[in-house]
């Protein structure tokens, strides 16, 4: 009979809790500073802006999430004295 190797499963814990916790504190290198942490914000709009919205973004070929974040970051832009 064969030894089993050990293999991690998909909910093994890892060795070090350390290192997974503190990894979250360092962002993804793949996205900018603004959106390595976000926040999810919930409007109640009516079913017909809703198809209007995501026919505009599919029209300009982005994601509604990217349409309005741009959208938000150009109504309310960073002042100096912001905290970020």
């Amino acid at each position: 009979m064969t030894g089993r190797t050990h293999k991690p499963s998909f909910a093994s814990r890892p060795g070090n809790p350390d290192s997974w916790i503190k990894a979250a504190d360092t962002p993804s290198a793949s996205k900018a500073a603004g959106e390595a942490f976000t926040a999810r914000l919930t409007i109640d709009i009516t079913p017909e802006l809703r198809g209007r919205i995501k026919v505009a973004a599919f029209r300009r070929g982005i994601t509604v999430t990217d349409m309005l974040r741009d959208l938000l970051a150009r109504e309310f832009p960073a002042s100096e004295g912001d905290p970020i």
